[in-house]
């Protein structure tokens, strides 16, 4: 699939600043939680999340199915017609509940280290286990971004602990997981042909497993009222549309490049964090941040 290039970079802006907004939209959320107040809980959290963000992708695709049928009879989409398949949606749901337990008790600016490390390690290992390589500058540019990663995490990084950190990296592993099928589509070999239609499939399946893990945890749930605002913004917003959107732009990007394209969002979320978590704003997350960028700018530019 091919991409006029400023459309390709402004869909891949997009959706990295979503996956940012994930980060600290959860961490706000439990942000109370972790520090033993009234807060709302990682199931409650998760389950919000998915429902709102299958709501809003179900919603867009009956949306473009009255504007291409009948009006007077549009068809409702189904999960088979929604496109999508239930393990793409499995490594959604194992994704998003690692996502949310992990950031119960782990800084934003940490959690998106870690997460998007583990993603772009799955995904380039898949990438050169298909036979995809990197030139020089392409590794020069991969060192680059990692450098300035560590640099970034380097003033004030708050160590995790140990099932935060498994938690966060099994995330990120499933995430990369579901980016691979994502750019693979439903069909062995096959593109998505439908970004729109494989994303909503996806998160309407995982209804069924986040509503399991509810009921199963039911007596620690927490539904704390602006915890659920945040979640659904998370949902609604930031997953539902921001998954769209790269949904849609993976089947124009090589999976290394997509890997290594997401080691911005670390970046991102620490800004974020500055803006919205009172974080400090130092010259070495200045520096580290146009290291990274610089970095990405390396490898997606692509051997030439």
């Amino acid at each position: 699939m091919t991409m006029p290039p400023l459309r390709l970079a402004l869909l891949v802006s997009l959706a990295m600043l979503a996956f940012a907004g994930n980060s600290l939209l959860c961490r706000m959320a439990l942000k109370a939680t972790s520090a033993g107040d009234s807060g709302i809980d990682a199931a409650s959290f998760t389950v919000m999340r998915m429902v709102s963000g299958a709501g809003v992708l179900w919603l867009l695709v009956q949306l473009r199915s009255v504007q291409r049928t009948d009006p007077a009879s549009p068809p409702a989409p189904t999960v088979k017609t929604l496109g999508g398949n239930w393990l793409s949606a499995a490594a959604l749901f194992a994704y998003a509940m690692c996502f949310s337990l992990a950031y119960v008790s782990m800084p934003a600016a940490t959690g998106a280290l870690l997460l998007f490390g583990a993603v772009q390690a799955t995904m380039t290992g898949y990438g050169l286990w298909q036979g995809e390589r990197l030139g020089k500058r392409q590794l020069a540019g991969l060192a680059l971004a990692l450098a300035g990663l560590v640099v970034l995490m380097l003033p004030g990084l708050a160590a995790p602990s140990l099932l935060s950190a498994v938690l966060m990296i099994t995330a990120g592993v499933s995430w990369g997981i579901y980016s691979v099928r994502g750019k693979r589509g439903s069909a062995p070999g096959a593109a998505a042909t439908d970004p729109t239609r494989e994303t909503a499939g996806n998160f309407v399946r995982t209804v069924p497993m986040v509503l399991l893990w509810a009921l199963l945890a039911r007596h620690q749930l927490t539904p704390d009222g602006m915890g659920l605002w945040l979640a659904f913004l998370s949902g609604a917003v930031t997953s539902g549309l921001g998954y769209a959107i790269w949904y849609h732009a993976l089947p124009a990007l090589k999976t290394t490049q997509a890997a290594v394209v997401q080691l911005s969002v670390p970046v991102i979320a620490a800004l974020g964090g500055v803006v919205l978590l009172a974080e400090s704003l130092s010259l070495p997350m200045v520096l580290a941040s146009a290291a990274v960028l610089g970095g990405i700018a390396l490898v997606t530019l692509g051997r030439k």
